[in-house]
């Protein structure tokens, strides 16, 4: 697959298509190529919202450029599916490093040093990207920023004229359908990823010592890093505690074989329903709450090795907050 077809020649492969545009749009600020490498109406889904065209884009990325101008994206992996002629999603999970130099949505610069990942997907087809689904993990930013993310999501409402006048995060009620409606591909380790995340989520916690490495490591929402059964039994216990009625659904599923590389899978997935068990986010509410997950995972010779999950516990928060009033 050395010329992909639709796609410049510069670009070896998706994997460095999809590399290459984002160290070139943020690092080398060719902020004016987003005019080009996006769709002028692509929908970008965030927890946090979802913004349609790519005039919305380039004003978000200048934005966050002038409050961390140093910002780096590091593209620790590429799991993508599809073909250069139907079209191409990837699941690019980014290690993102950047200093609070501005002023912005994050208050006053701070000069603190921040560390975060992303997972973003994203469909590409004819040499642009026209439908994109992004989490980043807001929870590790503001903690280092020194708030909560249910302060900082208390404060945003505040800053944002009140619950009457605050920007909703994302809910299917709001989703707009995108040119994509792919769900993946059938690959074994996207089989395999999914059946343990359905069988977590349905309570048969088992899974965990059966299916992972004992020596796991696991990167999980507000830059937590957990080794073996019981950190991974904490977290997934932990959300599903919270939201224990909520229906689980996985959106879409990659498994993939990869020279270089172990067997990995990425999955898009959510959870809907009322906020009513105790877990990670405190006392019930009976808030209506939509999660919406990404997450990746590593296979080894004894179990799911390595992985990495996302959510935005701000949005969560925002969510249970406006439904107390």
């Amino acid at each position: 697959m050395n010329r992909m077809k639709g796609f410049s020649n510069r670009w070896k492969d998706f994997p460095d298509y999809i590399l290459g545009i984002t160290k070139e749009i943020w690092e080398d600020r060719g902020i004016a190529t987003l005019h080009n490498t996006y769709a002028p109406d692509i929908i970008v889904r965030s927890p946090a919202a979802l913004v349609v065209g790519n005039q919305g884009v380039i004003a978000a990325t200048m934005a966050t450029l002038a409050e961390f101008p140093d910002r780096k994206l590091l593209g620790e992996d590429v799991i993508w599916s599809g073909t250069p002629e139907d079209g191409m999603l990837s699941s690019h999970r980014i290690l993102s490093t950047a200093t609070h130099l501005g002023d912005g949505v994050y208050g006053a610069a701070t000069g603190k040093q921040l560390i975060y990942r992303i997972i973003a997907d994203c469909h590409a087809i004819s040499g642009q990207i026209n439908d994109e689904w992004l989490i980043r993990d807001q929870g590790a930013i503001v903690r280092q920023l020194g708030w909560t993310p249910r302060d900082y999501a208390a404060d945003q409402i505040a800053r944002e004229g009140g619950p009457e006048r605050t920007a909703h995060p994302f809910t299917p009620a709001v989703e707009r359908l995108g040119p994509y409606t792919g769900t993946g591909n059938d690959n074994e380790w996207g089989a395999k990823y999914a059946d343990i995340l359905t069988r977590i989520m349905s309570a048969d916690m088992a899974a965990i010592p059966a299916e992972y490495d004992r020596a796991a490591q696991v990167e999980y929402p507000g830059g937590v890093t957990g080794h073996s059964h019981q950190a991974v039994d904490r977290f997934w216990m932990g959300l599903r505690a919270s939201f224990p009625n909520a229906s689980f659904n996985i959106h879409h599923q990659i498994g993939r074989d990869d020279p270089l590389m172990p067997p990995r899978a990425a999955l898009r997935w959510s959870l809907d329903g009322p906020h009513d068990g105790w877990g990670t986010f405190g006392p019930p509410t009976g808030a209506q709450v939509h999660v919406m997950g990404a997450c990746h995972a590593e296979f080894g010779p004894w179990g799911l090795r390595r992985e990495y999950v996302l959510f935005d516990e701000t949005a969560i928060w925002k969510q249970i907050l406006l439904s107390k009033g």
